[in-house]
This record gives C-alpha cells, sequence and structure tokens, in this order.
C-alpha cells in the first residue's frame, strides 16, 4: 500500500458539495470476498421508521453485513486508509467543513447486497431525528459496476454511477436527498456509512 498514492477523482460540480474518489480494485474484491464469505452473518435491511429500526420492503430491500467501527482486521483495514485518504480530499475540496468539531466513524457502518430488484428505493436522508443528528458527512463505496445502479440526488439533480470502488461523501442532512437507482439486471454491492461528532 503507497499511503502517497493519489486517488482518482470522479468530478463533480462543487456547488453539489459531493465529493468522489476511486478506491483500488483490490480493496474492493477483498471486501467482496468477505462479504461472500460471510453472508450467513447479513440480516435483512432496516430503516429507521421513527426511533426505531425495522425492516420495510416497500423502502429498502437488501441483506446488511455490520461492521464495528472498532474493527481493523482485513479487509477493513486497507478500506479505512482509503476511506481515510478520501476524506481528506474531500477536506480539500470542502474546508469549511472543518468549521465542525471533531468526527470520525463511531457507529457500525454496513455492508450492503442488493439483489436484482432490490435496493433503497424511497427518497430519504441521514439525519431524521435526535437518534441520528450526531451524523455529519456519509460515504459509500460502490464495490462492483452496474450501470442502472446509481444513486439518485433529489436537489442536486444528478446520479452517481455505481462503478467499482467510487467512494462518494456528502453532508448527512435533508439538502441531499436520495434514494437508489433499482437495477432489475444485476445485483449491487456497497459499503456506507457515516462520519459523526465525537
Amino acid at each position: 500500500m503507497d499511503i502517497n498514492e493519489t486517488l482518482e477523482e470522479y468530478k463533480l460540480d462543487q456547488s453539489t458539495f459531493i465529493g468522489g474518489w476511486f478506491i483500488p480494485d483490490h480493496v474492493s474484491d477483498k471486501l467482496i470476498d468477505f462479504y461472500n464469505n460471510n453472508h450467513h452473518y447479513c440480516k435483512r435491511g432496516n430503516v429507521l421508521l421513527g426511533d426505531k429500526h425495522e425492516e420495510d420492503n416497500q423502502t429498502k430491500v437488501s441483506w446488511d453485513l455490520g461492521v464495528s467501527p472498532k474493527n481493523f482486521e482485513e479487509p477493513f483495514y486497507s478500506y479505512r486508509i482509503y476511506l481515510q485518504k478520501c476524506l481528506d480530499e474531500y477536506r480539500k475540496k470542502y474546508p469549511r467543513v472543518e468549521l465542525n468539531q471533531h468526527y470520525h466513524i463511531t457507529e457500525a457502518y454496513n455492508m450492503q447486497g442488493y439483489p436484482k430488484g432490490g435496493g433503497f428505493k424511497k427518497w430519504h436522508c441521514e439525519v431524521t431525528s435526535t437518534k441520528v443528528m450526531r451524523r455529519v458527512l456519509v460515504f459509500m463505496t460502490y464495490l462492483n459496476d452496474v450501470d442502472d445502479g446509481g444513486t439518485e440526488f433529489l436537489h442536486q439533480n444528478l446520479t452517481t454511477p455505481a462503478q467499482k470502488g467510487l467512494t462518494v461523501i456528502w453532508p448527512a442532512h435533508w439538502t441531499h436527498t436520495h434514494r437508489g437507482q433499482i437495477s432489475n439486471t444485476k445485483e449491487k454491492l456497497i459499503v456506507t456509512g457515516w462520519f459523526n461528532y465525537t
């Protein structure tokens, strides 16, 4: 691993407050292998409804594998190194984000597998109640290519593509309401979570 490695940027308009960079394929491949080898630990994806997490197939269809923020074993060690590099690039692009007090990953994040026809189908954002108000930024890494499986951002009027290794970071609040594109032809696998106030 070259700590001085420069990540390729996925160019997005500065006004969107969304940043994207590509992590190496070998990191994505190891994450995919881990997910596939541990699929028996996956749970049906749920959503926050009020103050409770519940299954709602009208909103989200996925198989989720939680990852502790304290898990630095492989393949998560390498992933976190490159995720930090993406965050560093985001901070360079949007330096005012540093007006926020210290933040990092403090809650479990998820590997999420979406079957054909599955996905996060409804518009949503990541801060919807006091229960999750410590979230500052969202991160999401697409682990495989899905031509019709990106992420739609409502107010920015754009869709980020599901391209292998693309790691997207954006603000967690209502300004960045989003939903998944639903592919009926391919399965999609992502890693996603939040940088929280500490």
